[in-house]
């Protein structure tokens, strides 16, 4: 069960990047360019991330500069940005499209905070999907007579020691974000 214990563990260490790479996509009153990760542009039939498509430049704190290589794509990636959850108007010059964040509100915050605190919990089902996936294999196992019932609650507790270190881990990531967006 040891080789089946890092096979979970990788599982949980997956989750826990999934995580915060969406975490990295909340926009948090200041320019960065992980917000547009998710925004992706119809370019030749094919969904497109913006940054497969344009330079993407932070002149100023809270400013973003996105300038496409091919001049004509200008007015579809505008279309997306719109379209998107952004929350954020672009203002189009004719070669760069620029993004303004404005100062976030107490109201905001506290959204943020909240789709923050949904977002964890989340993280931590997803962790706890894969504990029982594990505690189904080892009963599966013992049923078998691939294990004992000794070897078998051993395992169980492993899996439980990891599931809880990971969503300890978890909820370390969630309140960074959160005293982050707080602090802004």
């Amino acid at each position: 069960m040891k080789l089946e214990l890092k096979t979970y563990e990788e599982k949980m260490k997956k989750s826990i990047f999934a995580y915060e790479s969406d975490l990295s996509t909340i926009r948090v009153g200041r320019a960065n360019a992980k917000v547009l990760d998710k925004i992706e542009v119809e370019y030749y039939g094919t969904p497109t991330p913006i940054n497969q498509m344009a330079e993407i430049k932070v002149p100023e704190p809270r400013a973003l500069t996105i300038t496409p290589w091919d001049a004509s794509t200008l007015k579809m990636i505008e279309k997306a940005i719109q379209a998107s959850d952004l929350g954020i108007t672009p203002q189009n010059d004719g070669k760069t499209i620029r993004l303004n964040f404005p100062q976030l509100t107490e109201d905001r915050r506290k959204e943020l905070s909240k789709q923050v605190s949904k977002m964890g919990e989340d993280a931590k089902v997803a962790l706890r999907n894969i504990r029982r996936d594990a505690n189904d294999k080892c009963k599966d196992m013992k049923k078998k007579s691939e294990m004992t019932e000794d070897e078998q609650k051993q395992s169980e507790k492993a899996i439980q020691d990891l599931t809880d270190k990971y969503i300890k881990e978890i909820d370390k990531v969630t309140e960074a974000k959160e005293k982050e967006i707080m602090s802004i």
